[in-house]
Protein backbone atom coordinates (compact mmCIF):
# COMPACT_ATOMS: atom_id res chain seq x y z
CA UNK A 1 0.00 0.00 0.00
CA UNK A 2 2.56 2.60 1.05
CA UNK A 3 5.59 1.06 -0.38
CA UNK A 4 7.76 2.38 2.47
CA UNK A 5 10.65 -0.36 2.33
CA UNK A 6 10.31 -1.13 -1.62
CA UNK A 7 13.82 -0.23 -3.27
CA UNK A 8 13.37 2.16 -5.72
CA UNK A 9 14.12 1.65 -8.99
CA UNK A 10 14.26 3.67 -11.88
CA UNK A 11 15.48 1.47 -14.70
CA UNK A 12 18.95 1.33 -15.63
CA UNK A 13 20.72 4.36 -14.20
CA UNK A 14 24.46 4.11 -16.23
CA UNK A 15 26.66 6.21 -13.74
CA UNK A 16 28.29 9.34 -15.24
CA UNK A 17 31.99 8.00 -16.85
CA UNK A 18 35.07 8.70 -14.21
CA UNK A 19 37.03 11.71 -15.38
CA UNK A 20 40.68 10.79 -15.29
CA UNK A 21 43.29 12.95 -14.33
CA UNK A 22 46.43 13.63 -15.37
CA UNK A 23 49.40 14.18 -13.06
CA UNK A 24 50.46 17.64 -13.81
CA UNK A 25 46.10 19.05 -13.08
CA UNK A 26 46.88 17.36 -9.69
CA UNK A 27 49.89 19.11 -9.16
CA UNK A 28 48.46 21.77 -10.31
CA UNK A 29 45.55 22.08 -8.52
CA UNK A 30 47.79 21.62 -4.90
CA UNK A 31 49.48 24.11 -6.59
CA UNK A 32 46.41 26.31 -6.56
CA UNK A 33 45.18 25.62 -3.20
CA UNK A 34 48.44 25.89 -1.19
CA UNK A 35 48.14 29.72 -3.52
CA UNK A 36 44.54 30.31 -1.82
CA UNK A 37 45.66 29.06 1.53
CA UNK A 38 48.68 31.25 1.59
CA UNK A 39 46.14 34.16 0.71
CA UNK A 40 44.48 33.24 3.39
CA UNK A 41 46.81 32.85 6.07
CA UNK A 42 48.24 36.61 5.10
CA UNK A 43 44.38 37.71 6.21
CA UNK A 44 44.69 36.01 8.78
CA UNK A 45 47.78 37.84 10.10
CA UNK A 46 45.90 41.36 9.07
CA UNK A 47 42.89 40.42 10.81
CA UNK A 48 43.58 40.94 14.38
CA UNK A 49 40.47 41.49 16.71
CA UNK A 50 37.64 40.39 14.68
CA UNK A 51 37.11 37.16 15.83
CA UNK A 52 34.57 36.48 13.15
CA UNK A 53 37.08 37.11 10.66
CA UNK A 54 39.79 34.86 11.91
CA UNK A 55 36.99 32.20 12.17
CA UNK A 56 35.94 32.22 8.89
CA UNK A 57 39.61 32.38 7.74
CA UNK A 58 40.13 29.50 9.56
CA UNK A 59 37.21 27.81 8.65
CA UNK A 60 38.18 28.30 5.06
CA UNK A 61 41.52 27.11 5.56
CA UNK A 62 40.17 24.04 6.78
CA UNK A 63 38.05 23.47 4.22
CA UNK A 64 41.03 23.76 1.58
CA UNK A 65 43.35 21.54 3.50
CA UNK A 66 40.48 18.85 4.39
CA UNK A 67 41.53 17.56 0.65
CA UNK A 68 44.49 16.95 1.90
CA UNK A 69 45.23 16.86 5.16
CA UNK A 70 42.69 15.27 8.13
CA UNK A 71 44.37 16.05 10.94
CA UNK A 72 45.22 20.04 9.79
CA UNK A 73 41.99 20.46 8.51
CA UNK A 74 40.57 19.04 11.83
CA UNK A 75 42.98 22.01 13.72
CA UNK A 76 41.77 24.51 11.51
CA UNK A 77 38.25 23.95 11.96
CA UNK A 78 38.63 23.57 15.47
CA UNK A 79 40.29 26.82 15.65
CA UNK A 80 37.36 28.60 13.89
CA UNK A 81 35.00 26.93 16.13
CA UNK A 82 37.33 29.00 19.33
CA UNK A 83 36.34 32.00 17.80
CA UNK A 84 33.04 31.64 17.27
CA UNK A 85 30.78 28.89 17.32
CA UNK A 86 28.76 28.40 13.41
CA UNK A 87 26.98 25.04 12.03
CA UNK A 88 28.23 26.22 8.87
CA UNK A 89 30.49 24.10 5.99
CA UNK A 90 33.18 23.86 8.32
CA UNK A 91 30.65 22.34 11.18
CA UNK A 92 29.94 19.44 8.85
CA UNK A 93 32.92 19.14 7.42
CA UNK A 94 34.64 18.55 10.96
CA UNK A 95 32.05 16.42 12.01
CA UNK A 96 32.43 14.19 9.01
CA UNK A 97 36.15 14.49 9.90
CA UNK A 98 35.29 12.79 13.46
CA UNK A 99 32.96 10.20 12.04
CA UNK A 100 35.53 9.47 10.09
CA UNK A 101 38.39 9.28 12.80
CA UNK A 102 35.84 7.64 14.64
CA UNK A 103 35.28 5.01 12.13
CA UNK A 104 39.30 4.32 11.70
CA UNK A 105 39.54 3.48 15.50
CA UNK A 106 36.59 0.86 15.59
CA UNK A 107 38.35 -0.77 12.45
CA UNK A 108 42.03 -0.73 14.51
CA UNK A 109 40.11 -1.67 17.67
CA UNK A 110 41.15 1.52 19.62
CA UNK A 111 38.30 2.00 22.11
CA UNK A 112 40.06 5.04 23.54
CA UNK A 113 40.28 6.43 19.95
CA UNK A 114 36.42 5.62 19.78
CA UNK A 115 35.95 6.98 22.90
CA UNK A 116 38.00 10.24 21.74
CA UNK A 117 36.26 10.73 18.41
CA UNK A 118 32.61 10.30 20.26
CA UNK A 119 33.26 12.42 22.77
CA UNK A 120 34.05 15.02 20.55
CA UNK A 121 31.43 14.28 17.73
CA UNK A 122 28.93 14.68 21.17
CA UNK A 123 30.75 18.30 21.73
CA UNK A 124 29.93 19.08 18.22
CA UNK A 125 25.91 18.19 18.69
CA UNK A 126 26.28 20.26 22.26
CA UNK A 127 27.75 23.01 20.07
CA UNK A 128 24.73 22.81 17.24
CA UNK A 129 22.42 23.04 20.11
CA UNK A 130 23.78 26.11 21.72
CA UNK A 131 24.07 28.03 18.66
CA UNK A 132 20.70 27.14 17.50
CA UNK A 133 18.96 28.02 21.04
CA UNK A 134 21.14 31.65 20.96
CA UNK A 135 20.88 32.27 17.10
Amino acid sequence: MFNFFKKKTEGNVVPPPMVKISDDEIVALKTSLAEKLEQLKTLLAQTESDKTAIAKHYESMGLIVAKFDKDQAIDYFEKSLSYQLTIGDGYKQLMSLYNQKRAEAAQNRDSDGIDKWMNKMDDMRQIAKQVIITG
